[in-house]
């Protein structure tokens, strides 16, 4: 029965030391390898891996990206104009051996240290812009100003800053109103600049445009009365060759008396009293 019992109690050892032997990494975390309380060695890999029971113990710390929000703070511009700046940003602990050592794996001391150095490159960049330009830059320049402004200097903790945004950059209440009417006049200036521009350079096309149009219907009407010429030129040298011959020449005379004859009838009255000497009766009388 002894013996039974002595079984019993060292199977419920065996039992508790294998159980206190394994330990499981998850997907999102380090696993942290204490012995007497330093660290010897980090798990990174998911996973079941051993550790010495009673003597070594773990301690997680997370792997996936951690968000930390800023409180919203005021901060001046080159030209002297207070902004409220809130922002967020993204990080991960890229090394928690280095982590654990600097920040004794701790999560707000952390978010602390990179409290501190966002706030301070927000307000270095934001202070060598003026307000203007900060308020045209809220479209993602302002946040890789900010980024580089920051650089690696988180690296010393272990920790790598993914990204930061701005929730919000804007104006105080009470100047808000002012500003913007001053952006609106100062725009509607430039509208104007463009507008009387592109009129002077319309203005510049049109005059260019009618002196071509111009010149160009100068030559077309100065090429038509030379075809003209030349064509009333070669009516008459077709005249001269089919009425150089004396009968032809008559002929020519009959139908051009005719047609000065039937011109001459104007009007429901078409009599015509002709004079015997006058050239067209002495043509009809075959004189």
């Amino acid at each position: 029965m002894k013996m039974k019992n002595i079984a019993v109690i060292i199977g419920i050892a065996v039992v508790v030391l294998a159980g206190a032997s394994v330990t499981v990494t998850q997907q999102n975390e380090y696993k942290l390898i204490r012995q007497f309380g330093k660290i010897d060695r980090v798990i990174s890999e998911p996973g079941i891996s051993f550790k010495i029971p009673f003597i070594e113990s773990t301690q997680s710390l997370p792997k996936e990206t951690l968000l930390y929000d800023l409180a919203a703070s005021d901060v001046i511009t080159k030209d002297k104009k207070t902004m409220i700046s809130d922002s967020y940003v993204l990080w991960r602990i890229q090394d928690p051996l280095k982590f654990a050592q600097t920040l004794n794996c701790s999560l707000e001391s952390s978010e602390s240290r990179i409290n501190t150095a966002v706030y301070n490159a927000t307000k270095n960049v934001i202070s060598s812009l003026s307000q203007d330009q900060v308020i045209t830059s809220r479209d993602g320049e302002l946040s890789e100003q900010v980024m580089d402004a920051i650089g690696d200097n988180m690296e010393q903790y272990g920790v790598q800053l993914i990204k930061f945004e701005t929730k919000r950059l804007d104006l105080p209440d009470d100047n808000k109103a002012a500003v913007y009417e001053r952006m609106i006049s100062e725009r509607d200036n430039i509208a104007a600049t463009y507008t009387a521009e592109g009129n002077s350079e319309a203005k510049v096309i049109r005059n260019t445009t009618d002196k071509d149009v111009t010149i160009q219907i100068s030559d077309a009407k100065k090429q038509a009365e030379i075809l003209e010429a030349e064509g009333e030129q070669e009516y008459m040298k077709i005249l001269a060759q089919a009425y150089g011959e004396e009968e032809r020449s008559e002929f020519y005379s009959f139908v051009r008396s005719l047609d000065a004859l039937k011109a001459s009838m104007k009007g429901g009255n078409k009599t015509i009293i002709l004079s015997s000497d006058s050239p067209i009766a002495q043509i009809f009388e075959g004189k």
